[in-house]
């Protein structure tokens, strides 16, 4: 088990409610998936996650058992495909743990700026591998992407340029 999900586990159960509601919203049921997948309020990052898949051109179906749980079809098997889900799949978890028992929404920027942040780990990792062109090839879009949907002062702040230009 990685160890975010341990502490997001260990954190439940400190939390644990006597009325065991979701505490977004505190009307349904707050089980692990409701909190991961269901709720209203994580919805709209997933869905994002999700429309970027298909700006990338990878089709998954929207099931919690890919992200959650790194269970891919088995038509979507490839190292590219994988690991580039897999980064982005984290990140969007990573949003969700950080404003855990908060009643609001994880933002999509906080998404992007730890994708940028995951993308510029693996172009140094790949430099010091000398392995830049498998970089190149499966975070390049990804790098687009991101960077056509900041905005100029997020560029600035955080010193998003692009890695490969």
């Amino acid at each position: 088990t990685p160890a975010w999900a341990t502490r997001v586990k260990l954190h439940l159960k400190k939390k644990k409610s006597k009325n065991n509601l979701c505490w977004h919203k505190y009307t349904e049921k707050g089980t692990l998936l409701h909190c991961w997948w269901e709720c209203k309020l994580v919805e709209p990052l997933w869905k994002t996650v999700w429309r970027v898949f298909k700006e990338l051109k990878v089709e998954l179906p929207f099931n919690p058992a890919i992200p959650l749980l790194d269970i891919y079809p088995q038509e979507h098997k490839s190292l590219y495909e994988k690991g580039t889900c897999t980064a982005m799949f984290i990140a969007a978890q990573f949003a969700i743990a950080k404003i855990w028992n908060q009643p609001k929404c994880p933002l999509t920027n906080e998404w992007k700026k730890k994708m940028w942040y995951v993308s510029t780990m693996e172009y140094y990792s790949a430099i010091k591998r000398k392995e830049i062109m498998p970089f190149a090839a499966t975070w390049v879009e990804l790098e687009a992407i991101i960077l056509s949907e900041v905005t100029q002062e997020w560029k600035t702040k955080y010193h998003m340029f692009s890695l490969l230009s």
